[in-house]
């Protein structure tokens, strides 16, 4: 497919609408959570991965199913138990028919992979998706095995059953892009769930986004402009964040075991990057990477025993420091 556009203006606002347009789709099937809807697309395009946080059955499933459909990408679900081990996601060799050995491929060969209760495997099996998602390849004996384009991790996690579970670690954390908060429906959207599930009757997605136009317009939004005071305030921000060097805040020092990482900040320029564009803008501003702070910030930042004693949660400290 040969996508043309007479300039780049005109090739984002063709974005914008099919934007429009894919959030219109997915609405007939989610009801509600427009918010996170808009959160997983943005970092679907930003070409990266992100973390969703919720109880059970606020339909996370459904929703990376949902969007997969609309654009026509490959998609797996890995149910993540105490049990799984790396060969489980990554895939493994056998020995064929001619006692040659041959790389079977597992789950993570998709465009779309969830990997569901996340933290409910150990620390070993989890590191399998690091190569993945920060390399967009597998490793299986000195051989190694490009992922296909685009690859986009979606993984959940159930705040209210820690039995069982596993912290994640620090460096696959941070190669989320997004923590994304999922909240209750409110009253009216429940009742339209209800009305719209109870007898089995879904709405069939269609297609608007194909995979080469989801490339296309992933490397349109990394030649957007951006001002030098854009990229001074993110790193800034990110540096706030730290308690032990000279730019900390004093927040920092006062409330935070650890601050963020480098990534940080280009995670703020790519996220405040895509978000501008889909709001109609031609460049990101500062406003931009405010509004995407929260999500890229809550998961990189470390409280410490004082914000716990005292009830200072994390928004409470990133808030804070985004207007210093």
């Amino acid at each position: 497919m040969n996508i043309q556009f007479k300039n780049d203006v005109e090739a984002i606002e063709a974005f914008v609408d099919k934007y429009a347009a894919l959030k219109k789709e997915i609405a007939k099937v989610i009801v509600g959570q427009d918010e996170t809807v808009k959160n997983v697309l943005m970092v679907l395009f930003s070409r990266s991965h992100a973390l969703l946080i919720g109880v059970p059955g606020l339909a996370k499933t459904l929703m990376i199913t949902t969007i997969a459909k609309t654009i026509n990408l490959t998609y797996n679900r890995i149910q993540f138990t105490p049990d799984l081990m790396p060969s489980d996601i990554m895939g493994t060799e056998i020995l064929d028919e001619n006692r040659k050995f041959k790389f079977v491929k597992g789950p993570i060969f998709a465009n779309i992979v969830l990997a569901d209760e996340i933290n409910r495997t150990p620390p070993k099996t989890q590191s399998a998706l690091l190569e993945a998602m920060q390399e967009r390849s597998v490793s299986m004996n000195a051989v190694t095995y490009a992922l296909p384009d685009p690859f986009f991790v979606l993984a959940t996690q159930n705040p209210i059953e820690q039995e069982g579970t596993y912290p994640l670690p620090e460096a696959q954390q941070d190669r989320f892009m997004f923590n994304i908060y999922l909240d209750y429906p409110s009253f009216n959207e429940e009742v339209d769930i209800v009305k719209t599930t109870i007898h089995g009757d879904m709405n069939e997605p269609k297609q608007i986004l194909t995979i080469e136009e989801i490339i296309f317009y992933q490397k349109l939004l990394q030649k957007v402009p951006i001002a030098e005071n854009v990229y001074e305030y993110a790193v800034r921000l990110t540096s706030l964040t730290r308690p032990f060097t000279g730019s900390g805040h004093q927040w920092a020092k006062d409330y935070l075991a650890w601050g963020a990482g480098p990534r940080s900040s280009q995670f703020l320029i790519i996220g405040a990057r895509t978000h501008a564009i889909l709001n109609g803008k031609l460049s990101p501003d500062i406003e931009d990477v405010r509004a995407v702070a929260h999500n890229i910030l809550r998961h990189r930042i470390i409280k410490n025993y004082k914000a716990e004693a005292e009830g200072i949660s994390v928004e409470n400290i990133i808030n804070k420091l985004m207007y210093e």
